[in-house]
């Protein structure tokens, strides 16, 4: 297999961590290659595209995908259209990875915008898939469509459910709920084939197994999934505050942890690696800013992983019979 392209350069704990997971990849079998600047050191073995501009986290971008044609995200999205690379993955400034997969990959044929999908973990299932995450703040309700059939791809590619169900996030369960986009959407989707179409789901559906699948405009997803983050971050944290608020709660807690502590790697956006861009012909992670090591490795898995299944392949296929 082609190797990966990771850019060395992306998130906010480059370029040591990011070279830390990629070793780390490299050492479990998985093709690497990085995409950093000449003479980056902490490389070892693994080879390098060089690229001598980052796209900073705070730049614009796409005008920083126009200006910085030698970026290590413009680099090693052309290493996957120009088949060095089998898949790019980045923890940088996430509209910049977006842009130069689009631009330099371009988009699966019939596919008119791609989307963000993110796990969303459910305590004691299989995640659900929520799209879009970001990448296009106002949508059109065919475009919903899309996102549900790509969507439901993802999720029988990556997680094995076999037909997984759709639900349209809104505002009330019943089918003249929402704005005009909704309702219009919840019409499109009802008539849609090859999805499981479920109907209108609410946001304390986001984290229980009502859909698989949760489609949504990337204004409204963003939101949803920055709520979820903030607010996991804040129940675990006030979680061990109590635990140490006292000296009599020290033993049961020490008793408590060992139960506690897969439930928070399983709500952890490390286990996950990161987003996927469904939409563009190429694979593209897009993982956390914040990634470390073990962020990074696993969205090299989730990357391989992804080109061992044949993702794009299956997208493409199901949107070639489209007028």
């Amino acid at each position: 297999m082609l190797p990966i392209a990771l850019d060395a350069m992306g998130g906010d704990r480059a370029p040591g961590d990011i070279l830390a997971g990629a070793h780390a990849a490299a050492a479990q079998g998985i093709p690497v290659v990085l995409v950093g600047p000449e003479g980056l050191e902490g490389i070892g073995d693994l080879p390098l595209i060089v690229a001598s501009e980052v796209i900073a986290m705070d730049d614009d971008a796409a005008q920083g995908v126009r200006r910085k044609k030698d970026s290590t995200l413009v680099r090693a999205a052309e290493a996957v259209r120009d088949g060095k690379a089998i898949a790019m993955v980045s923890a940088g400034n996430t509209g910049a990875t977006m842009a130069s997969a689009l631009l330099r990959m371009g988009r699966v044929r019939n596919v008119n915008r791609p989307a963000i999908a993110t796990p969303i973990p459910v305590p004691g299932h299989l995640p659900n898939i929520l799209l879009d995450a970001g990448a296009n703040a106002e949508v059109q309700a065919e475009w919903l469509v899309q996102f549900a059939v790509m969507g439901s791809i993802y999720a029988r590619s990556r997680f094995g459910i076999e037909s997984p169900k759709v639900g349209l996030l809104s505002i009330g369960e019943e089918p003249g709920k929402g704005d005009s986009l909704r309702k219009e959407a919840f019409e499109l989707l009802s008539n849609a084939s090859g999805i499981q179409f479920v109907g209108n789901v609410e946001g304390r559906d986001l984290m229980n197994k009502t859909a698989d699948v949760i489609v949504t405009d990337g204004f409204t997803g963003n939101v949803a999934l920055k709520t979820l983050e903030g607010g996991m971050k804040t129940l675990f944290a006030a979680l061990l505050e109590a635990f140490g608020s006292e000296p009599q709660y020290q033993e049961p807690a020490a008793a408590l942890l060992p139960a506690l502590l897969p439930l928070h790697a399983q709500m952890s956006p490390d286990t996950y690696g990161g987003a996927v861009l469904l939409g563009v012909d190429g694979i593209c992670i897009i993982s956390h800013g914040s990634s470390g090591e073990t962020a990074i490795l696993n969205a090299m898995r989730l990357a391989h992983e992804l080109a061992e299944v044949g993702l794009v392949a299956e997208i493409t296929s199901a949107f070639a019979t489209e007028a």
